[in-house]
């Protein structure tokens, strides 16, 4: 389907590369290719997928005359940094509304906020779960009183005009697979806010992408993401108008791997992190795209995508959250289970590669 598409803001670099991981698929593969979409690679300081969404929601917030951003996530939300840097881009000023206590030290994303010139109000969990919406109201009244006109973005940048970002990235990522010769491929995201799902799903469907797609929850379950997306699409299709319907969606959620809570990770999803920076240089993050990765290779290993020879996994970014985290990695310690887990599986994958060198050289 050909989709008018409404005004973008050129803040990405796009296309985004999608690159096979040999040796992930060669440990962990079932005889499947996996591959990852380089969202990570969209640019303003590696935001990944938030920049897709705020290409089409910052345009909107000029089109309305605004000068100022407020939006709203966790302490460490990728999000909230990758509107800062847009803000700071584009000359506009960004309000950050943080979910948890200000931490005695300033890192990883919340560093970032502050060095692109955010101003950063953070209110105890409790409280935010219960006003975030009055809290918006406030501060839009707050600068509306001192002359500023205040565009309020939706936590993730996920509604009915963020979902333009993933209609986008699904056909580049269709004309990616035609390019590659996967004839069919699913697809796997972190979902948070549900943004993404919502695009990669409904953009799968009007431009005919050969892929199922998979969000793997790293909040919330597979209900909630099932509520949230219809009401994003239902969002998009009153907004512009280009179905006569809301279309019936196959929305897959997989809510497995979600404990012990959003921003938190097992220590699993840390020596997946580990395996898979060291077998391919392909760096992840506890909170969203480790747990996608682990929870990816889980559901391989049970046979759920065993019907098709490739798996896409969109790399939606998040990198600054690692290093808050940096204690879970304790390499120095000889049994440590990260440590131990790299040794173990390099030892193996280099013995395979010396009895294919050998196999080579016989033949």
């Amino acid at each position: 389907m050909s989709l008018s598409y409404p005004a973008r803001l050129p803040l990405a670099q796009l296309p985004t590369p999608l690159q096979l991981l040999p040796r992930v698929s060669e440990a962990y593969g079932q005889g499947q290719r996996i591959w990852v979409k380089r969202d990570d690679l969209t640019g303003a300081a590696l935001s990944g997928n938030k920049l897709r969404k705020l290409e089409y929601v910052v345009a909107q917030a000029q089109a309305e005359g605004c000068n100022t951003l407020i939006t709203c996530g966790g302490v460490q939300s990728n999000h909230c940094r990758a509107t800062a840097l847009v803000a700071a881009q584009l000359g506009l000023k960004t309000h950050l509304l943080l979910r948890g206590e200000h931490p005695a030290e300033i890192d990883g994303n919340l560093l970032l906020d502050y060095l692109a010139g955010a101003r950063v109000s953070c209110y105890p969990k409790a409280q935010f779960q219960r006003e975030w919406p009055q809290l918006i109201q406030h501060w839009q009244a707050h600068y509306a009183a001192q002359g500023d006109k205040a565009y309020a973005i939706p936590i993730g940048g996920s509604d009915g005009i963020g979902i333009w970002g993933y209609l986008n990235g699904a056909e580049e990522l269709a004309g990616d697979m035609r390019t590659a010769g996967i004839a069919r491929a699913h697809w796997v995201a972190a979902t948070g806010s549900g943004g993404t799902q919502a695009g990669l799903t409904l953009g799968a469907l009007l431009h005919g992408a050969p892929a199922q797609v998979w969000g793997i929850a790293v909040c919330d379950d597979a209900d909630y993401f099932r509520g949230k997306i219809k009401a994003d699409v239902s969002d998009w299709v009153a907004r512009y108008q280009q179905l006569d319907a809301v279309p019936q969606l196959d929305i897959n959620t997989v809510d497995d791997y979600v404990a012990p809570g959003y921003g938190r990770a097992r220590p699993e999803v840390y020596e997946c992190i580990a395996r898979v920076a060291a077998l391919e240089g392909l760096v992840l993050d506890p909170t969203y795209t480790g747990k996608a990765f682990h929870g990816m290779l889980q559901e391989i290993k049970a046979g759920r995508f065993a019907d098709r020879e490739d798996i896409i996994l969109i790399h939606t970014g998040g990198m600054f959250g690692l290093f808050p985290e940096r204690h879970q990695f304790n390499f120095d310690h000889p049994h440590h289970p990260v440590r131990y887990a790299i040794e173990k599986l390099a030892s193996t994958v280099a013995a395979e590669s010396f009895t294919i060198r050998n196999r080579k050289k016989n033949d």
